[in-house]
């Protein structure tokens, strides 16, 4: 999914005017700030802790949809959890390329869903699927402002955004009476994988051209999303921690996927070059801590919850 707006090229949130088919504004130019509490206090991207100096979308759709099956098959597990009821309203948060937004139109038979995502490149594939209440925008997901959702959904997308006990009091407030929210987020932080990429950020000469940023855990333990569901009024919540495990032709794949998603937060903060070097030394340390095994079986980590009001 692309990057929230704000991680790239600036907020380019939406003019205030501009309503969607329900009525409710979608993107403030900034959040708002009631008390300065809740997710309404992020005001720039310094206030939220991400690096306005990105400026390109680092999302390649082709190589996101390299492994479109494995990637499939945990939005189908989250969208089991819904509920589905006549005429819904649903938005996606962080809908890439299009395909499983379409796929959960379908299913839930709604009535109209918005496919909400921040990178021009995903939604060149998406906007083909619009039609029959089904339609896509460009949008910064970290100040979605929406309101009377009866579904808001969000797949592999939130874990770009810190503060999750703010920001999801924000989206709780985007549903109709009765609404539901629904959330994959991956949490592989601590596999090679991953811990590898991290590490080598910390190298010259990366680590200096990326002028201190170092890829910030915001992903929080399942527990603590219960926690938050019960406090904000989800009389029913499902908390899952599923580990999904892929069968890969070999540990080199490793390193196809995660160019899909994870090195794009260095792929946007680095020269082209520097990144090239990059994924260079990460291919290297990777193969070095991985078994060299045909096919390797690579572990994924996941959360997915559901809240019903």
């Amino acid at each position: 999914m692309g990057l929230p707006e704000v991680v790239g090229k600036g907020r380019e949130a939406r003019d205030p005017s501009q309503k969607t088919a329900g009525g409710s504004t979608l993107f403030p130019p900034f959040p708002r700030r009631p008390g300065a509490i809740g997710p309404q206090a992020f005001a720039s991207p310094s206030d939220i802790g991400l690096d306005d100096r990105v400026g390109q979308d680092a999302w390649s759709p082709d190589q996101y949809r390299r492994f479109a099956a494995e990637r499939s098959q945990p939005f189908r597990d989250l969208l089991a959890l819904v509920r589905a009821s006549p005429g819904m309203r649903v938005a996606d948060l962080g809908c890439g390329p299009g395909e499983l937004t379409a796929e959960a139109h379908r299913a839930l038979r709604a009535r109209q869903t918005i496919g909400i995502d921040s990178s021009e490149a995903m939604l060149a594939r998406a906007r083909p699927l619009a039609g029959a209440g089904l339609s896509f925008e460009k949008g910064d997901i970290a100040a979605f402002d929406g309101r009377d959702f009866d579904l808001v959904i969000s797949n592999a997308a939130l874990h770009w955004l810190p503060a999750h006990d703010e920001l999801l009091p924000r989206l709780a407030a985007a549903l109709a009476p009765g609404g539901q929210i629904a959330v994959q987020v991956p949490d592989n932080h601590d596999h090679p994988s991953h811990r590898i990429a991290r590490e080598v950020g910390e190298e010259s000469p990366f680590r200096e051209a990326l002028g201190g940023w170092r890829k910030p855990r915001n992903v929080l333990a399942p527990e603590r999303y219960a926690e938050i569901l019960h406090r904000l009024g989800f009389r029913e919540q499902e908390v899952l921690l599923r580990v999904y495990g892929h069968r890969l032709a070999g540990r080199e794949e490793v390193l196809e996927w995660v160019r899909g998603t994870l090195l794009n937060d260095w792929k946007g903060r680095l020269t082209p070059d520097l990144f090239v070097a990059f994924v260079e030394r990460y291919r290297e340390r990777l193969v070095a801590a991985l078994p060299d095994e045909r096919p390797y079986f690579y572990t994924y980590r996941r959360i997915l919850f559901c809240g019903r009001r």
